[in-house]
């Protein structure tokens, strides 16, 4: 197993295709993609733009978006899984986002994979310079509950987030 992140690239377009057609068109946390995602070249083509766009520092955001480093978690050439990097913490993310999202296809679960990509993203965190991260997860999502944990994750609460689309979330800050 050789884990990586690395960002979006037409290089390996019929694995990231592979990679979303599992997740059967809904919401994909870490993908950079709103549900409903439809893999095709179009789509890819605005992700690698989008993904250009946010991560460059030396350009505003948008309003309502903080700058992001949208990877694919990878094993060799196979994409595994998504993760979103955040640099900052909007209100929105402050709530019910986190400065980390991810999601490994169901496919390749339970192998390590998530808890890889968020060691990696963690390196990332210190890098630009911060000192905890906020990470959320489903309150009945046991596994990534645990990849959180095992990552150093103290639990802050679990939150009722109905008004952002979310159930109960288990709130998490990571200490670097």
């Amino acid at each position: 197993m050789t884990i990586a992140l690395i960002r979006p690239t037409a290089d390996l377009y019929d694995s990231w295709a592979a990679a979303v057609a599992e997740f059967g068109g809904g919401h994909i946390d870490g993908s950079g993609l709103q549900a409903p995602v439809i893999p095709g070249r179009v789509t890819l083509d605005e992700l690698i733009e989008n993904a250009a766009r946010l991560a460059d520092t030396s350009v505003a955001p948008p309003e309502d978006r903080v700058h992001n480093d949208l990877y694919w978690i990878v094993d060799g050439r196979e994409v595994v899984g998504f993760l979103s990097f955040r640099h900052t913490l909007n209100n929105w993310l402050r709530e019910a986002g986190g400065h980390i999202g991810y999601a490994v296809r169901a496919s390749r679960r339970r192998r390590g994979y998530a808890s890889a990509a968020l060691a990696l993203a963690l390196d990332r965190a210190r890098e630009i310079g911060l000192d905890r991260v906020f990470i959320t997860c489903d309150d009945d999502n046991i596994a990534s509950a645990r990849t959180i944990e095992r990552a150093g994750g103290v639990l802050q609460d679990v939150s009722d987030q109905s008004e952002r689309g979310h159930a109960l979330l288990r709130r998490y800050w990571v200490t670097l």
